[in-house]
């Protein structure tokens, strides 16, 4: 199973992005977004951004994920 949280990008060079994870950096490719910028939500698998998500759909899976952990 995967699960899918929304990253925040926070830099971006030559095709690699770095995204915040709960206050965690890590590193991704973007290849296979081809306009994706600092400050989007994204969703990562295998180390890919597969997907961009809006500001507040990524906010409100994070306020359920944040609630879910706190059980």
């Amino acid at each position: 199973m995967c699960l899918a949280i929304p990253s925040k990008i926070i830099k971006i060079e030559n095709n690699i992005g770095t995204i915040d994870v709960a206050g965690i950096n890590k590193e991704i490719s973007l290849l296979l977004l081809e306009d994706a910028k600092i400050g989007d939500y994204v969703i990562v698998h295998a180390g890919f951004a597969i997907h961009k998500i809006d500001e507040s759909a990524a906010m409100e899976s994070l306020k359920y994920l944040r609630e879910l952990a706190s059980i």
